[in-house]
């Protein structure tokens, strides 16, 4: 009898002590000032105490930082200075093992075929803005009409690269890809039920989820219907009381570390630093010798016993000779192929050699100024803020406010979707004083061109265009209501083909050959073309500390 009290009190005891660790999980105490988090007796303010580390998204992995020489060639045989040696810092980020394809795009149109049907004229440009241009793979002299009708929805192809999109269709599908993947979260949460198993609402228009509408004002999100919120996160700052069907707690906020960052385009920086993988080639604090590829060695070819001669990537090989002999030791595909059909790099990445070239970030320039920014360095920053009504609120885009910009080859595509935030450029009011930036637009920031000089300036009424150093054509062009451009032909001398509107593409492709597949070449197309040989992929920021792995302290 005694026994089974003195167990009994025991249990009790090691209940207690559960209970009192389990009750404080929540509660963290501030170091300067003693005061509680989390506890409704000292206010309820809020402090995530049980983050452990940000997790890598769907199909992505670590790209750890670190600095390399960024624009190093082995081979300059044009001599053109376009990949300037420059020492960067690139900080750590999440990017996709490989690249979007055919059948995650067709997720995509799916989607919004679903949520803003072509059918309906209101939104039909929508949809039509999304569509990968199929007829690149047409040629005047070439059979290759089967690729136009099948490449992009045929299963057989849906492990294939999606190619046909612009930069700004790839741009747009990073902005989707990040509601998708942040409303799936809330969804497992419990946060959000799912928009499609709810009879109630209406799947059509502005009833999307949106981060960042999310994170400025839920109510603002699926017509103010809040039935589609189930539960939110503890609020400890109130006491909920728990009726039948409505919505307690709080929702999610950025401070609680729940939903992912904003998926993009990788700057360039960023893309040629994962493809170098120079991890691989690491001594101690400085590297072995120089990379030409994405994997080790200075030959196309596999140099290990089991499969040496086999190439290390889809790629042109020589007039008329897109995969090699039929048989043995040929690259295995005529266009592109499969996705991870090749060993990734050091990093876990597929393809950053071959296959199809890919769009970044960046706006394109002949040259990166050795004086350029060495830290995550980007060109193409227009910072913008989020634009406010006359009453103060943050304004929201509908299906009557969408605006559509008709760009040089004719399409016509929507800056943003229904039920997103409305953004606009900062004023140099906002810029006042401030020492990192004084303007919104800061593409052609100190790029050589005149306009970035200091001599350089405008008549009063602008009315006199001052000749500039990246004068691209300007297609004079007038547009109807319809949008429908009726194009002619530009008259004026003009020295170059850049502007503000092209943008930088990466990597060799299946139709190139072996010089573009080193990672430091550039090239660049105009941000609205599309051809049969650039895809894409997205990337992410990693918060937090550079690895996963700690660094171990030091014993005392």
């Amino acid at each position: 009898m005694k026994k089974f009290s003195s167990n009994k009190v025991l249990l009790i005891l090691l209940s207690t002590v559960l209970l009192a660790s389990c009750s404080k999980s929540n509660k963290s105490v501030s170091t300067l000032t003693g005061w509680e988090y989390n506890n409704p007796k000292y206010g309820g303010f809020q402090a995530n105490s049980n983050y452990k580390e940000q997790g890598p998204p769907p199909g992505m992995v670590l790209i750890e930082g670190g600095t390399f020489t960024m624009g190093s060639v082995q081979d300059d045989v044009m001599f053109d200075w376009n990949t300037t040696p420059v020492r960067q810092q690139v900080r750590s980020f999440y990017m996709d093992e490989a690249e979007v394809t055919n059948i995650e795009y067709l997720l995509y149109l799916q989607y919004l075929e679903k949520v803003f049907p072509p059918s309906d004229d209101t939104y039909r440009k929508i949809y039509q803005a999304a569509l990968p241009d199929t007829l690149v793979w047409r040629n005047t002299l070439g059979f290759n009409e089967l690729l136009t009708e099948n490449y992009l929805r045929h299963p057989a192809y849906a492990e294939y690269p999606v190619v046909g999109v612009s930069w700004r269709q790839a741009a747009e599908y990073c902005k989707w890809r990040t509601d998708r993947v942040n409303e799936k979260i809330l969804i497992d949460k419990g946060v959000l039920h799912t928009l499609f198993d709810m009879d109630s609402l209406d799947v059509e228009g502005a009833n999307r989820f949106d981060t960042e509408t999310y994170l400025t004002n839920p109510n603002l999100l699926f017509d103010g219907d809040s039935s589609i919120y189930y539960k939110g996160i503890r609020d400890f700052s109130k006491k909920e009381k728990k009726t039948e069907g409505s919505f307690t707690g709080r929702h999610v906020k950025t401070s609680d570390g729940i939903l992912a960052q904003r998926f993009r385009l990788p700057t360039e920086a960023e893309w040629e630093y994962a493809a170098k993988a120079e991890i691989e080639n690491r001594e101690y604090n400085s590297l072995r010798g120089r990379k030409k590829y994405s994997w080790n060695g200075t030959s196309t070819r596999e140099e290990s016993r089991r499969y040496k001669g086999d190439q290390m990537a889809n790629f042109k090989q020589g007039k008329g000779d897109y995969s090699g002999l039929a048989g043995w030791s040929n690259d295995g595909a005529d266009i592109t192929m499969k996705i991870k059909s090749y060993s990734p790099n050091a990093f876990g990445l597929y393809d950053m050699s071959g296959n199809v070239a890919e769009w970044v970030a960046d706006v394109y320039r002949p040259i990166i100024d050795n004086d350029a920014n060495d830290f995550s360095y980007f060109r193409g920053n227009v910072f913008n803020k989020k634009q406010i009504d006359k009453e103060g609120n943050v304004v929201i885009v509908d299906y009557n406010s969408v605006e559509f910009d008709t760009l040089d080859n004719g399409k016509i595509v929507p800056r943003d979707l229904p039920g997103s935030v409305k953004y606009v450029p900062v004023t140099k009011r906002d810029a006042f004083m401030r020492n990192n930036y004084e303007k919104a637009y800061n593409i052609d920031s100190g790029d050589g061109d005149l306009a970035s000089t200091k001599q350089f300036f405008r008549d009063e009424d602008e009315s006199e265009e001052k000749p500039r150093m990246y004068n691209s054509p300007k297609i004079p062009r007038q547009i109807g209501e319809s949008g429908l451009i009726i194009q002619q032909y530009d008259t004026k001398t003009r020295n170059t083909l850049i502007s503000d509107q092209t943008r930088v593409f990466k990597g060799g492709s299946w139709k190139d050959r072996a010089f573009w597949l080193d990672p430091a070449q550039r090239r660049y197309l105009p941000e609205y073309m599309a051809t049969n040989f650039i895809g894409f992929r997205c990337a992410t920021d990693k918060l937090g500390q550079m690895s996963h792995s700690r660094r171990r302290k030091e014993s005392k």
